[in-house]
């Protein structure tokens, strides 16, 4: 063999090691960028999950705080209905409580007339305004002068025009509207 054929064997395989050795640099690096990726997509994985998990928790207290909210809205609706049933039956009682007011207030008012009728003191005479035997009583307004609380004087006709002051303010006290109603 000829020495330049050995110097280009010799050529040939430290060119196929230098071959060699780069194609292994290559590929180390190469695996070392792909796992330097791989441990970046890890974190960043790690990173996505604990997120998650933050806003899992986050979004349970939010449920939890409108299960309260829902809870707290529900009592007070029924707060508010129980007590407008109560209102309601206190209206009813009301109503039922004037109505019966309103039979007392007659069965007085029958009394009242009757014991004006018999009242032998009473000084009216049948056909006159303070004639109570029908039933109605006359109210007239005067509008000649006015009284002491500055509203006209009324003339009621249960008590006689001619009847001392002190009988009238009597029976003005008794009712104090100053006007007697049938």
């Amino acid at each position: 063999m000829d020495t330049t054929t050995t110097v280009w064997i010799i050529v040939a395989i430290v060119a196929l090691l230098l071959l060699a050795l780069l194609a292994w640099f290559l590929v180390r690096r190469s695996s070392a960028a792909k796992e330097k990726r791989l441990e970046a997509q890890r974190e960043e994985a790690a990173e996505l999950r604990r997120k998650a998990e933050h806003d899992r928790i986050t979004m349970q207290e939010r449920e939890a705080s409108a299960a309260t909210l829902d809870a707290e809205a529900r009592m007070a609706q029924a707060e508010a209905d129980r007590k407008a049933a109560e209102a309601s039956r206190l209206q009813q009682e009301a109503q039922e409580l004037n109505e019966q007011v309103g039979e007392s207030r007659a069965e007085v008012e029958a009394r009242r007339r009757r014991a004006d009728v018999l009242d032998p003191d009473r000084g009216t005479k049948p056909g006159t305004a303070g004639d109570t035997a029908s039933g109605t009583v006359h109210i007239h307004e005067d509008t000649a002068g006015t009284s002491e609380s500055g509203r006209a004087p009324l003339h009621r006709a249960d008590v006689p025009p001619d009847a001392p002051d002190d009988r009238r303010r009597a029976d003005d006290a008794a009712d104090p509207g100053g006007r007697h109603r049938s």
